[in-house]
């Protein structure tokens, strides 16, 4: 399947599918564990990683960033991705309300 989006096509395969997941999944780990101090588990850390990894490539282009490691651009996606993943969970932990657990003393 092809999809062009704003002149730039994207070959949605079986194998582009799983590069987005597995950069969803370690970016969506790394941001959980650095925004919450715990992972959301294997399903949860993926989708917050991808679409982590769509509003840092939003975000990046807005502000005209541009992030490349040379040789190695799955790298250079990972960290969007990461920096994406990580602003999505602080703005989810802002309006989340986060309040306080107490533990049970029993």
């Amino acid at each position: 399947m092809v999809i062009t989006i704003n002149g730039s096509v994207i070959n949605l395969d079986l194998d582009t599918i799983l590069i987005w997941c597995l950069v969803g999944l370690v970016a969506g780990f790394v941001a959980s564990r650095v925004a919450l101090g715990h992972g959301l588990g294997l399903f949860g850390d993926i989708i917050v990683g991808i679409l982590g990894a769509f509003l840092g490539g939003f975000l990046a282009s807005i502000l005209h960033v541009n992030v490349q490691v040379i040789g190695h651009p799955i790298i250079s996606e990972m960290i969007v991705a990461f920096a994406g993943a990580v602003i999505l969970l602080l703005v989810v932990r802002l309006f989340a309300g986060g309040g306080v657990r107490r533990r049970s003393l029993t």
